[in-house]
C-alpha cells in the first residue's frame, strides 16, 4: 500500500504540535528528500512560528559550504553516512539558531547504489546539539518515490519520539 499525501500530512501536523507545545523551531538540512521534510512542515498556516530554515544540500560541496561537513567524513564515510548525517545536523543548528535540526542523506535510486549502500538507504540525525543528536540507519523498498516518502515518515516520526522523551 502507497504511503499517502495524507499520512505525510498527519506526521507533519504532530510533529508541527510537538513544537508548538514545546515552543521550539526547527531546521532541516535535507539531501535525498530534496527538501520535502520542510515542505510537509511548511503546508500549515502558522508555520512560520516553528520553522526556521529548510537547506537542501544535494551535493557534497554544498554540505561543505552550507553545514561545514568536513572532507574527512566525506572521504572517509561518504555522503550516506553517520558522521556526514551528525555534522548536518550540527551545521544547520549553527546556520540556523533552530532549537532542533533534522539531517537526511541517502540513495533513493534508481542508480547509486553500492554493495554497502544499496538503493533505499537513508542515514537520519536529529539533534538539540552536536552532544544531544541521535542518529539511525534504515533501509527502504519501492522505487525512488517510494524510498523518499518512507524517509520523510521516517524522519517526521523520529524527531517528534526525539522531543517526546522525557
Amino acid at each position: 500500500m502507497p504511503l499517502t499525501d495524507e499520512a505525510l500530512a498527519e506526521a507533519g501536523t504532530q510533529l508541527a504540535d510537538v513544537l508548538m507545545q514545546r515552543e521550539l523551531t526547527i531546521a532541516t538540512a535535507e539531501s535525498c528528500t530534496g527538501g520535502w521534510v520542510a515542505k510537509v512542515l511548511t503546508d500549515r498556516a502558522g508555520s512560520s512560528s516553528y520553522v526556521l530554515a529548510g537547506l537542501v544540500t544535494y551535493s557534497n560541496d554544498a554540505k561543505r559550504g552550507l553545514l561545514g561537513v568536513t572532507e574527512p567524513s566525506l572521504g572517509e564515510h561518504g555522503a550516506v553516512s553517520e558522521p556526514v548525517v551528525r555534522e548536518m545536523v550540527a551545521g544547520a543548528l549553527a546556520a540556523t539558531g533552530a532549537d532542533v535540526a533534522v539531517a537526511i542523506s541517502g540513495v533513493a535510486g534508481p542508480g547509486g547504489g553500492s554493495d554497502d549502500k544499496p538503493v533505499g538507504t537513508v542515514w537520519f540525525a536529529w539533534g538539540r546539539s552536536p552532544a544531544d543528536t541521535e542518529a539511525v540507519v534504515e533501509q527502504f523498498q519501492g522505487d525512488r518515490n517510494q524510498v523518499r516518502r518512507q524517509a520523510v515518515l521516517y524522519v517526521l516520526q523520529g524527531v517528534r519520539g526525539f522531543l517526546e522523551k522525557p
